[in-house]
This record gives C-alpha cells, structure tokens and sequence, in this order.
C-alpha cells in the first residue's frame, strides 16, 4: 500500500508571487498542496506549511510587518508552537521573523540593489525536515531574487541554528548565512528560491531536495491521520 501524500499548505497573501511555483513543487514531490488564503484565521487539516515569497503587501512599511498582522500568521504561529513543520522562502522568511517564529531581521542588501541570480549554497545541517535528503557540506544551486535578503542574527543566535549559508556574499547577510531554523528545529527560513530549482530544465534540480526532505519528514504524521 502507497504512503499517503501529506497535506502541505502554501499560503497566498496579497503580493504573493511564488504561491503556484511552491504548489507546483510540492505537488512534484508526492505532496497533496493545499493552497491557503491569508484571510483565513484557522488551517485546514494540514501536514506541513509554506509561505512562500513574493512582496506581501506590497512590502509596504517593512517586509513582512504588515502580513505579520494576517489572520493566516496568527494561525500558523500556532501551527508552529504546536510543532507543526513550517518553511519560509525569502519574504515568507521575512515574515516569519516579523512573527517572531524565526530569530534576527532582513534588511536592505548591502549594494542596496535588487539582486536575482543563481548562488551557491552550503548545507550546514543535514538533520532537518527540511534538509535530510542532503549532506552536510553539500552544495546547491538555488536562485536569489530580493532586495531584502540582508540577514542579521541577534548576538545570541545559536551556530546551530544556522542551516544554510551562501559560498559567497551576494547580499552583505551576517557570516554569510542564508537560512536558519528556529530552536526546536521544525521551522526553517530561507532567502534562495528551491520551487524555483526543482527541475533540471530551470538549470538546477537542487531545491527538489529540500522540499523532497519537507514530504518525508511530513508523511509519518499523515500516515497516523490515516491510521
């Protein structure tokens, strides 16, 4: 008997652009993605999470401060605070800090230009949900596109929390970190694009990876749903 697919939402905000990219991807990868609305104060019965990027909002104020306030955020704060697994991509990892769910802030990059390329990536933790189908060390190629990707940790950031670091610095991020992880390990933010790196027709398949890693590490609580 085939494993059930996990149910892995992606959330739509006004300003979203990459929602369809991560349904996509995640469908992809034997996911059932369910797409979410930002209006929506409760989840629906959900395995996973997404917020995807774009420019909520309109990136108005600050990135991510106004989509903090959504009726969505409040509930996938509590989605995550349960434990539930939750992956933020460039303004949802923006948001995600606004939130509170993840550590430090992103600011203006250092050029104070938009930049949109690929990068390369350096796996520094192998034991995520979000990264087990990887290798510590292990480098990615994964698209940027922002002009807010300028990561700065508190002073107290754990090392470990880091999860993901650039080869080299495309924006002026802190120690060149390009996503890290919350304390308990189940939420993950980054500013790389993986939707936009899941098929070798787009130049690189690498960020298969993370969101393959997302379905695993999803499926056992879908499997206990269904049992």
């Amino acid at each position: 008997m085939a494993s059930p697919q996990p149910r892995i939402g992606v959330v739509t905000y006004p300003g979203s652009q990459d929602d369809r990219d991560a349904l996509w991807a995640l469908s992809a990868n034997d996911a059932q993605a369910v797409p979410v609305w930002h209006e929506d104060g409760e989840l629906p019965d959900l395995d996973a999470v997404v917020v995807p990027g774009g420019f909520s909002y309109g990136d108005y104020l600050r990135c991510g401060a106004i989509a903090r306030f959504s009726p969505v955020t409040a509930a996938i704060v509590e989605f995550a605070n349960g434990g539930g697994l939750v992956l933020g991509i460039c303004n949802g990892f923006q948001i995600l800090c606004e939130a509170g769910l993840l550590p430090g802030a992103l600011l203006r990059n250092a050029s104070l230009r938009f930049v949109c390329r690929d990068v390369e990536l350096v796996v520094e933790r192998d034991d995520t949900p979000f990264t087990a189908r990887c290798v510590a060390g292990q480098r990615l190629v994964i698209p940027i596109k922002h002009g807010d990707g300028r990561y700065v940790p508190p002073a107290d950031l754990d090392p470990s929390q880091v999860v993901f670091r650039y080869l080299e610095d495309c924006n002026g991020s802190v120690d060149d970190i390009a996503g890290v992880c919350n304390e308990a390990g189940n939420v993950v933010g980054l500013m790389p694009h993986p939707e936009h790196a899941v098929d070798p027709l787009l130049g690189s398949a690498d960020g298969a990876l993370i969101f393959a890693s997302l379905v695993d590490a999803s499926r056992p609580r879908a499997e206990s749903a269904v049992g």
